[in-house]
């Protein structure tokens, strides 16, 4: 009983210090001087610069645990736009605001086939202005893998850049 008499004033004080300090300041009040008023603007933070490690896909597939939450660039062959991950609730994206793409597999020359343990998520007003992309076209893309759900790469893309368009002029020219 006399242990509690000390303890409970303890727990009481180290309460309050936690409540002060998740209230803030609401009065506005310099609390190291009093006397110099408190900047109502907040300083603006600079944003650091995003740095993009360079990966090859294939590498990222393999092992999506080693590329969890790193902002990565990969370049590769365009497959085609689909709705592949989406809306699903372990790596969330909504089919309102995203799209995915697929790009082809970099090991298999002989064919188109899509390497579909890469989601790749891209905003729907982006993927809307490259709409003409065709399989085989090169792009390049950057963003953040933010989740490995299914053992699979998920991405979500800051940057979206063609590369090369196949020439469909030649290509459905018959002679």
């Amino acid at each position: 009983m006399s242990r509690a008499k000390y303890i409970l004033p303890i727990l009481i004080m180290g309460l309050g210090f936690g409540i002060s300090s998740a209230i803030g300041n609401p009065s506005a009040i310099n609390l190291e001087n009093p006397l110099v008023p408190v900047s109502t603007v907040a300083p603006k933070a600079v944003p650091a610069g995003k740095t993009y490690l360079t990966v090859n896909a294939l590498d990222m597939v393999k092992n999506p645990s080693f590329y969890l939450n790193k902002n990565v660039k990969v370049k590769g062959k365009f497959d085609k736009f689909s709705t592949l991950g989406l809306d699903y609730k372990p790596a969330m994206k909504s089919s309102e605001d995203y799209i995915t793409f697929l790009i082809q597999r970099p090991d298999v020359l002989d064919h188109n086939i899509p390497l579909s343990e890469f989601k790749i998520f891209l905003k729907r007003a982006e993927a809307e202005k490259h709409i003409d992309l065709d399989a085989g076209d090169v792009i390049e893309f950057s963003g953040k893998i933010f989740s490995n759900a299914l053992g699979d790469v998920w991405m979500d893309v800051d940057n979206f850049k063609v590369l090369t368009v196949k020439n469909k002029k030649t290509e459905n020219k018959i002679n």
